[in-house]
């Protein structure tokens, strides 16, 4: 079964420069870390080996999770979207009603979320909420700290 995510170009094109890292210069300094630790002796009691060995473990892991997503990737055709409405991609700006603050949100899939930069994940509480919404509507969303209540006042695809 493929778990499909979906991503921007750009998003998909940050993973991919990503893994380009990882399988270059990532593996080249474990490589390094693992031959130094290698030139200070017996392998047997040799912390810094043991530590460099796990360390390329978790890398290859990495790796390895971040092919899978890239092989289960699909890129968002813009054109296609009703741009009236909350989906993925869109940058939702909305008003929380309880203390009357304005507020911008980047709709991007779960990969793609960083919220210092105002991008969050279509599966998170405000995410999900705001989906399918259009300006205007009030968007009711249950999170940990309560009930919070958006009115969507902007939509707009970047």
């Amino acid at each position: 079964m493929s778990n499909s995510q979906y991503f921007t170009k750009a998003g998909i094109e940050k993973l991919r420069a990503e893994l380009q890292e990882l399988k270059t210069d990532g593996r080249r300094k474990i490589a390094e870390a693992i031959s130094e630790a290698r030139e200070k002796g017996d392998l047997r009691e040799n912390a810094e080996y043991d530590a460099a060995k796990h360390a390329q473990g978790l890398h290859e892991l990495d790796i390895m999770k971040r092919e899978a997503v890239l092989g289960n990737a699909r890129i968002i055709d813009e054109s296609q979207l009703d741009t009236s409405k909350a989906l993925i991609m869109a940058t939702v700006t909305v008003i929380n009603l309880s203390n009357k603050k304005e507020m911008k949100y980047k709709l991007v899939s779960a990969t793609e979320a960083d919220f210092k930069t105002g991008k969050i994940s279509v599966d998170s509480p405000v995410g999900a909420g705001l989906l399918g919404k259009t300006i205007g509507d009030i968007a009711e969303i249950k999170a940990p700290v309560g009930t919070m209540k958006f009115e969507v006042t902007g939509i707009s695809y970047e």
